[in-house]
């Protein structure tokens, strides 16, 4: 079964459970990928986070059958698409449509509708997207560790950005990055000593593991850090351009779109429980960044 096949399918559950409860391991699971991983590829992708996509939907069928019939109460409306009062249900409701669901019953009222999502294979421009493929060998990382909720959303307080953000203000990122040691000889040594690695062991359905991680040698000291076995694995490497500091996170988020977007739902390979690392150099005046993600090969046959 293909990527995009994949992406239906849990799209499919959405939508019929849209009046009910939508398990969001069941989403995944239809995605053949972990919770985690499925919310991630979806927020690259569309640019909204699974949770305001569902929102918005509910939303819009709740406003359909407002238009569609005066006999439909509004508080079995709210009750039907999760919302627990008839006030939180109002405030959603006007925060989307711009009015009351009241309001919403009157003739000519303008309101949104969000369509369902469905996953294609679309034609963009020529421009090429610089990636290798790499085979390495079992290697270890060490650093701070932290396990994050998956189901948070936008309003998290505990993110891997908040991570980042804590040790480089407690010098945390520089003590790891004097006990680095030297770079091991399959990394670029021109890189940083500081990283980022996400997913790369299991924890529970609705946690994913993070780590602010150095690659440990034989000059590491990693007393007082978790370390992890990196398995053998083969890589998609994406490397960017130079890029001016203050464009960090929008060359991020590029490299990632582009990858869930345009490379793997194309490519001979798929990406393996979305294991990934965030790879930094550059210099003060310009960054570097390479996403690698773990994939393996799909096997002859199995791609529709």
């Amino acid at each position: 079964m293909d990527w995009l096949t994949r992406m239906n399918r849990a799209m499919d559950y959405i939508e019929m459970n849209l009046s009910g409860e939508i398990e969001l391991a069941e989403v995944a699971r239809r995605a053949c990928c972990s919770s985690h991983h499925f919310q991630r590829m979806f927020s690259f992708i569309t640019d909204v986070t699974l949770a305001e996509y569902i929102r918005r939907r509910r939303l819009t069928l709740a406003a359909l059958e407002l238009q569609n019939s005066d006999a439909v109460k509004v508080i079995d409306v709210a009750l039907k698409y999760g919302y627990e009062s008839p006030v939180s249900f109002a405030r959603a409701f006007q925060l989307l449509h711009g009015v009351t669901p009241a309001m919403a019953r009157q003739g000519g009222i303008a309101l949104k509708a969000y369509p369902r999502l469905s996953f294609l294979i679309s034609v963009k421009g020529a421009e090429a997207m610089n990636y290798r493929i790499e085979a390495k060998e079992a290697f270890q990382i060490f650093g701070i560790e932290r396990v994050f909720q998956t189901d948070e959303g936008e309003e998290a307080t505990d993110t891997p950005a908040r991570l980042w953000q804590e040790c480089h203000a407690n010098g945390e990122v520089k003590r790891l990055a004097a006990n680095a040691g030297d770079l091991p000889s399959f990394v670029n040594q021109d890189l940083d000593k500081v990283h980022g690695a996400c997913s790369y062991r299991k924890t529970d359905d609705h946690t994913f593991p993070y780590m602010l991680c150095a690659f440990k040698s034989k000059t590491s000291k990693t007393d007082g850090y978790t370390t992890v076995t990196i398995p053998a694995h083969t890589w998609a490497i994406f490397p960017s351009e130079k890029f001016p500091w203050d464009q960090f996170g929008a060359t991020i988020e590029t490299l990632y779109r582009r990858f869930f977007s345009e490379w793997l739902p194309t490519a001979e390979y798929e990406q393996v429980e979305g294991t990934d690392f965030e790879i930094y150099g550059g210099s003060s005046e310009f960054g570097y960044v390479e996403l690698w993600f773990a994939v393996r090969k799909i096997a002859a046959g199995l791609r529709l």
